[in-house]
């Protein structure tokens, strides 16, 4: 499985590109603005196809799942609690190996930076193969785990080993000069979280 993060700020054409990602088959987009108010987040919602909006996840503003079809909602720090009535999908970051002991009350959570971050310089990887290997060999890491920070379609097949259920992409994607054809690329390189 392939998930895009938007960028934390607005850019122009952004609700373009995120409906070509869609039609081009992302599986899921999350959607990150942290400074943003309830009326920016609309605004982009409104510009993005509805029949996308079960595959949105949005990480502020929990109360438009309510009004819009949102397919899920991530938890994190600002946010700690979903207590709507839509029945969506709930993520969560870990940071930390030990962070995998109990996520069964998640649909997935993010694992990162799995290698150096892309999007946040100097952001450097906490996890080495010794320390991933281990904690797949433990069941720590499994189709519940989506590996985050660094990926790249140069470093994803590392990752093939260890029973993740897939990778997520922020800076590798934004900063593409053809964010179409890197997201074609992704997902043809996230196929192989698909074989097992």
């Amino acid at each position: 499985m392939l998930i895009a993060i938007t960028l934390p700020y607005f850019n122009d054409n952004e609700s373009v590109i995120i409906n070509q990602l869609f039609e081009l088959g992302l599986p899921c987009l999350h959607l990150r603005k942290p400074e943003s108010n309830i009326t920016e987040y609309k605004k982009l919602l409104q510009l993005i196809d509805n029949k996308y909006y079960n595959r949105i996840h949005i990480h502020e503003h929990f109360s438009l799942t309510e009004s819009y079809n949102i397919g899920g909602v991530h938890l994190n720090k600002r946010n700690p609690l979903y207590e709507g009535k839509q029945k969506v999908m709930i993520s969560k970051s870990c940071h930390q190996i030990e962070e995998l002991n109990d996520i069964s009350a998640f649909d997935y959570v993010f694992l990162s930076p799995i290698f150096d971050s892309i999007s946040k310089q100097g952001y450097k990887s906490h996890f080495g193969g010794i320390e991933l290997s281990e904690a797949y060999h433990k069941g720590l890491i499994n189709k519940k785990v989506i590996a985050l920070g660094g990926i790249s379609c140069d470093n994803i097949a590392q990752l093939s080993g260890y029973d993740f259920g897939g990778v997520a992409v922020l800076g590798y994607l934004w900063q593409s000069e053809n964010k179409l054809a890197t997201c074609s690329d992704l997902l043809k390189a996230s196929k192989i979280f698909n074989l097992r």
